[in-house]
Order: structure tokens, then sequence, then C-alpha cells
């Protein structure tokens, strides 16, 4: 009898030993263990946005040193409606480089959408078609408001992200072609329902008041309180959540330091904001940044939070292990397109508004560029599975600064573009070197 409980026995505290380290690996971290984590994936390549804050802080001592204009609060006020078009336009890149794909066509999709808009509140659309001398023409046009024409480029611009998506997931056509095709389809596309036109003016005060409307003190403090609130709420949640799971968390020291970092920028920004409003210029807050701040919020919420944000990871990581798991992968690759393109025709919206017009040349010069360079250089990985919705506003910062300090110092747009390329470039080659640092420490 003793013989057979003997292994029991001894058995019992083994079961009871792994029991232990398995709850004890989804015990919430002490403070000091998170920061000694932390620096030790620091160290092993994971930066995070390090080198960003890092860059930003160096721009912002470089052309306040060269032009001491640059850090006034009216300029940085400017700066917030300057980057909100590329910013918008690079939220919905974000999604497209989580599965480690490219669309070049962004911005001939915001143009359109652009133009759409513009064209639907002044020239209006067709409805009625006749013959005259063997040719279809149009015999009759209904202008639409501001609340009907708003949401009609916005989704013919998310149909465009449908068509696009379909023909990559559903035909294997590399993406790199399709949105490449859909550049130049899409640059036809504006001439056409533009005409000989050249520039239309946007006269609608609510579409121009997106851009060019700044809040007064009062509420430009009262939305701060509500967004710290509302990431405070978010984060406590989650972190409650976690824990009647029996998850790991953060440290409630972290998540307190991380809302009141937010609390701080936040604050700061807004104080600026308000300093520019002076007697000579009416300045505020402006109305833009509040739905750039609103935009962010929802996406990564989408990103982080939900199975779909999971899976859209998951395909970027391994698309393969992905299929084997059970994901959809050509829907979530299809959704990230369409994520993309609907952004894209938000960003159309932002640029007519902040330009009061539309004109045969929208979507070209540096648009594309700049907006693929915000998620890039803010910290989102070409290669697929690693980055966040808020790179996007941290490189649209990064070239925005860039664009906005280079314009002070009267340096030509040639120099302009060499230096963004240049910055974009070595954005890539940190992603490149950190990756292979991940890779050698394991955690990649």
């Amino acid at each position: 009898m003793s013989a057979v409980e003997q292994p029991q026995a001894s058995g019992q505290p083994e079961q009871e030993k792994a029991k232990n380290a398995l709850l004890e690996s989804q015990q919430s971290e002490t403070f000091g263990e998170y920061m000694g984590s932390y620096f030790r994936r620091v160290r092993a390549g994971d930066l995070g946005p390090l080198p960003i804050i890092f860059g930003l802080v160096l721009i912002a001592i470089f052309f306040q040193w060269r032009n001491d204009n640059f850090l006034t609060p009216g300029n940085l006020s400017n700066l917030i409606v300057q980057m909100a078009a590329i910013t918008t336009i690079g939220y919905g890149i974000v999604f497209v480089l989580l599965i480690g794909e490219i669309d070049l066509s962004v911005s001939y999709i915001a143009a359109v959408a652009g133009a759409i808009l513009v064209i639907s509140m002044t020239r209006g659309i067709p409805i009625a078609f006749g013959v005259e001398e063997g040719m279809f023409t149009v015999t009759q046009t209904l202008i639409l408001p501001w609340w009907a024409a708003l949401p009609l480029a916005i989704l013919c611009a998310a149909l465009i992200g449908v068509i696009q998506g379909a023909i990559i997931t559903l035909l294997s056509v590399p993406a790199f072609i399709v949105t490449l095709a859909g550049f130049l389809v899409w640059s036809g596309a504006v001439l056409l329902i533009l005409g000989r036109g050249g520039t239309i003016r946007m006269s609608d005060p609510v579409i121009n008041g997106i851009a060019n409307t700044y809040l007064s003190d009062e509420v430009g403090w009262i939305l701060a309180i509500i967004i710290v609130g509302a990431y405070a709420y978010f984060e406590f949640s989650n972190f409650r959540y976690r824990a009647s799971q029996g998850l790991s968390n953060k440290p409630v020291s972290i998540i307190g330091l991380q809302v009141a970092g937010v609390a701080l920028v936040t604050g700061v920004i807004v104080a600026v904001a308000n300093a520019a409003d002076t007697p000579a210029q009416d300045r505020g807050v402006p109305l833009i940044g509040i739905l750039l701040v609103l935009m962010l919020g929802i996406l990564s919420y989408i990103a982080n939070r939900t199975k779909f944000g999971r899976y859209l990871y998951a395909v970027g990581g391994n698309a393969e292990a992905a299929r084997r798991a059970g994901i959809n992968v050509a829907g979530i690759r299809l959704s990230a397109f369409v994520i993309a393109a609907f952004m894209a025709g938000l960003g159309g919206v932002v640029l007519v508004s902040r330009l009061r017009s539309i004109s045969t040349e929208a979507g070209g010069g540096d648009l594309l560029l700049n907006s693929i360079a915000a998620a890039v250089i803010g910290g989102t990985s070409l290669f697929g599975g690693r980055g966040t919705v808020s790179s996007a506003l941290l490189g649209a910062f990064v070239i925005g600064s860039l664009a906005n300090g280079m314009g002070l110092l009267g340096w030509s747009a040639g120099v302009q573009s060499v230096v963004t390329g240049i910055v974009l470039v070595l954005a890539v080659l940190l992603d490149s070197l950190t990756r292979r640092a991940q890779k050698r420490a394991g955690l990649a």
C-alpha cells in the first residue's frame, strides 16, 4: 500500500510547483520587473517610439535654432492643420503595411473623393442623359448638400478599395501592380471628373470648417479633459478585464504614468494652441486636431482590441500559419485595402477643406510619398506584422515638422524632397536593423 502511495505523495508537490509557476507567469509584474523587462527589450532592439521621439526633439532644436518662429504657438497650430491630410491617409496605410503589402494609389483615391465631393456640391451629379449628335450627354444634374455629398465621396473611395482589394486577394495579383495601375487609373479619373475646369472652389462653410475651424480656449480644455479621461478609462478597463481572465498585466503605476504622460502632452498642446489666439490672429485648438485624435482612438481600438485586429497582425506575421489556424486570410487582406481607401477618402475631404478647393493637380506631388513615409518613419514595419496606428501620427509630425521648418528657412522644394527621402531610408534601415537584433535576441 505504501509502495503505491509513495509516487502520489512525491508527485503532488511537483504538480503544485507547475501550477504555481503557471499562476506566477500570469500575475502582474511589479514596477521594477516591468522596467527591467522593458530595458531588456530595448537593448535587444525593441525600441518602440524612442527613435521617433528623439528625432522630433532634434528637429525642434535645429529649426528653432535656425528660425525663432518655429516653436511659436501660431506656427505649431498651423503645423497640425498642414499635417492633417497625410496623417489621415497614413492611418489607412498602416493597415496595409501590417499585412506586408503596399498601396500606391491612396493619393489619387483621396483626389477622386475630393473631386466627387466638390463636383456634387457645385455642378451636381448626372441624373438624366440624352443623345446629341450621336453622343451621350448629361441633360440634368442634381446638386447635393454637404450631408449627402460627404458620405457619397467617402463611400466611392471605399468602393475603389473593394475593387482593388478583390483583384489582389481573389485573383492573386501583386498589390504593387494593382495599386500602381490604380495610381494611373484614378489620376485619369480626377481629370475626367473635373474636366477642363482647372481649380474649382468650395464655398460650403461646413466642409471648409473641417480644417479651418479653431476652438475657443474653454472648449479646447474641456475636450482635452475628455480625451485624457477616455484614455484612462480604456486603459484601466483593459486592466480589469485581463485581471478577471487571469492574464498578466502592466503594473498600475505604469498605467498611471502613461495616463499622466498623455495628460501632460495633451495639456501642452492645448496651452500652446490657445496661446496662438491673439488679437492679430484668431487661432486656438484646430478642430481637425480633435478629429485626428478621434480617428486615432477608433482605429487603434480596431487594431488592438478586436478579433479583426489580432487576425491582421497574425496575417502580417505569417500568412500561411494564419491560414492553417483558420483565419480568413483573403478577407483580412481585402478589409485592409478597404480601410486604406476609406481613410484616403477622408484624407481627400480634409484636403478640400484645407485648400477650400480641388484642382486637377490634386493627388500629385509628394502626397503619396509623405503618406506612406508617415507610417514607415513612425515605426510601422514594411515587412508586416509590426506597428501601430499611432505611428502614422508620429511620422506625420516628423514630415510636417521637416516641411514646415525647411519652408521657414526658405529651402527649395528639391532640398526638401532629398531630406525627406533620406529620413525615410534611415527609418527603413533602422527597422531592418532592429528586426535582426530582435531575431538574435529571440523576440521576433
